[in-house]
């Protein structure tokens, strides 16, 4: 199951953590993991694009396991990440709490 936590302090988003693997199919077939993966590598890349936030991101052996926002958090990145929860979300719901575990 992949765990998803994001936590926020008066409204803004302070961090974000992922782990875990889905285990919903055969890795390379594996829909939930690569539904969730796009969704996470899109919000990074877009928060890097649109905004000036700063954050830090712990990935290792091409997974991304955290960020931090190490600044204000931008209504722009707020929208981003409510953005990214959602489809998170979505997944969820569709595949179930077996596969993807949403916290806020």
């Amino acid at each position: 199951m992949i765990q998803v936590q994001a936590v926020k302090q008066n409204g803004r988003y302070k961090s974000f953590t992922i782990e875990g693997h889905a285990g919903y199919a055969d890795p390379g077939e594996d829909i939930v993991c690569a539904a969730v993966s796009a969704l996470v590598i899109n919000a990074i890349n877009s928060i890097e694009k649109f905004t000036e936030d700063a954050y830090t991101c712990d990935c290792q052996d091409g997974m991304i396991k955290s960020w931090e926002f190490t600044s204000e958090v931008s209504e722009q990145t707020t929208l981003l990440m409510d953005s990214l929860m959602l489809g998170l979300a979505d997944v969820q719901k569709s595949y179930g709490e077996k596969y993807l575990k949403v916290n806020r």
